[in-house]
């Protein structure tokens, strides 16, 4: 079946690309997208960490990053339709729902599914690479972007024109293999960041870098920033799926 870039909104459809003056009305519209899987598990990261959370794992991804550790959600997944997504997430009973991927804004749907989920009353946070445009997703949503560091070999991917769509509710992830990654994000958040009301968190390439370094490295610098662990990777293997 045919993908149709529509926004569902009760009954009402419409074209998700133009203002809602310009309506478009349809009496069948289908909406799609790839999914890698779909489970519940406890938030591993940002601010929400260790609250009970449904993960939306879209596939497919426009970057490459070194350390990726969801290199099997790049490409793949299964066509679900956007009603199926929303019915799939009602049956684990949690109101924090978390889209990932991958690289959820890789897929031009990805929109109207946020939007579905916040309409039904869900907290919905977007995880994102950062080098698409976040502005297409909807109020209310939490934006969760990150920087990719130099030593992810991505660095020249970062979309820099986020920075000025950033919410005081959304946040900004730095993932830090060494000392260089560590400099080169203290500059930009010293510069960029340093009285902006969004969230800036930094944690380590897990198995790289010492997590007791980057602490100590903050600490001497006294940077406005919160540290923060991927706890899940220490609750199940670091190569576990579906957690």
């Amino acid at each position: 079946m045919t993908k149709i870039r529509y926004l569902i909104i009760g009954d009402e459809f419409f074209n998700f690309w133009f203002p809602v003056s310009q309506q478009v009305h349809a009496k069948v519209a289908f909406v799609s997208l790839q999914v890698y899987e779909i489970f519940r598990s406890i938030q591993g990261e940002s601010s929400f960490v260790g609250m009970p959370c449904v993960f939306i794992r879209l596939a497919g991804c426009n970057l490459r990053c070194r350390y990726c550790d969801t290199r099997y959600a790049q490409e793949g997944g299964e066509e679900m339709a956007l009603e199926e997504i929303v019915k799939r997430v009602t049956t684990f009973g949690v109101k924090l729902v978390e889209v990932t991927g991958g690289e959820p804004l890789f897929q031009q749907e990805t929109p109207a599914l946020v939007t579905a989920l916040i309409e039904k009353g869900y907290q919905v946070l977007v995880e994102t690479n950062g080098s698409l445009d976040i502005s297409v997703l909807p109020e209310g949503a939490v934006r969760i972007m990150d920087i990719k560091c130099p030593s992810s070999g991505e660095g020249h991917r970062v979309m820099w024109e986020n920075i000025w769509k950033l919410r005081p509710d959304d946040e900004v992830k730095f993932v830090i293999s060494d000392r260089h990654d560590y400099e080169w994000a203290r500059g930009i958040i010293l510069d960029r960041f340093v009285h902006a009301k969004t969230k800036i968190l930094l944690s380590t390439v897990f198995g790289e870098l010492p997590p007791r370094h980057l602490v100590e490295w903050m600490l001497e610098d006294r940077l406005p920033a919160r540290f923060q662990l991927q706890i899940h990777r220490y609750i199940w293997p670091h190569d576990s799926r579906g957690v």
